[in-house]
């Protein structure tokens, strides 16, 4: 008996057979890193990264790479871009981008409906993915109508490598169910993800 006890103190507690690092977790973001978006997002900085993406954004659907590179998802349920890490943004200018997309999402009629973190361990490296999750409003259709999903839902994602910035994703997944309408295109919410909004 003491044996097995032994052994299972031993594969509970010894270091060198730790399982992999998996942690998830809500987090809010501060005030004082809203007010810094707020003024950023004046700035000739923020007009050209948005417009960088936009552009890249359109290369890569005609096979041109560009710098920072753009790649693209496209399926019939779920579409979105990623955003490499690259020249010219720096880490607070990357950080301030993941910002600036989720206010604009909220400006398209969105509910932010969660933002978690989450720590996880991929090749002996500390994956940190910080992620905003925004739902269409809850209604009540009218009888007889279909609930609008105005794009479908859309996750908003920053993710680090070892403390290092690496990339930032957007995926749009639709609803299926006869309840709702069919999602509006995604090439539309694109062009209004990346116009200038009219209040700021």
């Amino acid at each position: 008996m003491g044996n097995f006890l032994d052994d299972l103190l031993k594969k509970v507690f010894r270091p060198s057979e730790k399982l992999p690092l998996n942690v998830k977790e809500n987090f809010l973001i501060k005030d004082s890193e809203w007010k810094d978006l707020e003024s950023w997002l004046e700035t000739q900085e923020s007009k050209d990264l948005f417009a960088l993406i936009y552009k890249n954004y359109h290369f890569k659907r005609t096979q041109i790479n560009e710098t920072p590179q753009v790649h693209i998802f496209s399926s019939p349920y779920a579409n979105g871009f990623a955003v490499s890490y690259e020249p010219p943004f720096d880490p607070k200018s990357f950080s301030r981008l993941f910002l600036g997309l989720s206010r604009r999402i909220l400006a398209q009629g969105y509910n932010q409906v969660s933002l978690d973190r989450k720590y996880e361990e991929v090749n002996d490296r500390v994956k940190v993915t910080e992620k905003f999750y925004f739902k269409p409003p809850l209604q009540l259709p009218e009888e007889g109508e279909l609930i609008s999903q105005i794009y479908g839902n859309v996750a908003l994602e920053k993710i680090t490598l070892d403390n290092q910035p690496s990339y930032l994703k957007l995926l749009v997944t639709v609803y299926s169910d006869r309840l709702f309408q069919d999602a509006k295109p995604f090439d539309q919410f694109l062009d209004r993800l990346f116009q200038r909004p009219e209040n700021g």
